[in-house]
């Protein structure tokens, strides 16, 4: 294994920092950010400026990454609900992640359908 898959694995099992629950609270965070960098991509997407463009993509690049590290979190996590393992806190990233990608998805696009209908390339 590449040296990059082995932290990506360890951080999604929490092994990094402390207990079960940090690779559940760090996929949270990434899924949350991406989610919130995406929300006003989506609102700026009308106005076909480079930063729209710039938080689309980071939204949709911070979105997968909390949603892979969710996903390696409940693949990896022992136990169930209520065992202080973080599974609950990984299932609520999985759709954070996932509303990242969509919303960054959904701004790129505007972007693009709004830079052909007034002639621009994209």
């Amino acid at each position: 294994m590449n040296a990059p898959a082995v932290l990506v694995a360890a951080a999604a099992e929490g092994g990094i920092i402390g207990d079960g629950r940090t690779g559940a609270n760090l996929a949270l965070g990434v899924g949350l950010l991406g989610l919130l960098i995406g929300w006003p991509a989506l609102a700026r997407s009308s106005g076909r400026t480079g930063r729209a463009r710039t938080a689309g993509m980071s939204a949709v690049v911070l979105g997968t990454a909390g949603t892979v590290l969710a996903v390696l979190h409940l693949a990896t996590s022992s136990g169930g609900p209520g065992t202080g393992n973080g599974l609950v806190g990984a299932v609520v990233a999985v759709p954070l992640g996932l509303g990242g990608v969509v919303l960054g998805g959904r701004a790129l696009y505007v972007l693009r359908r709004a830079g052909r209908s007034v002639g621009m390339t994209v």
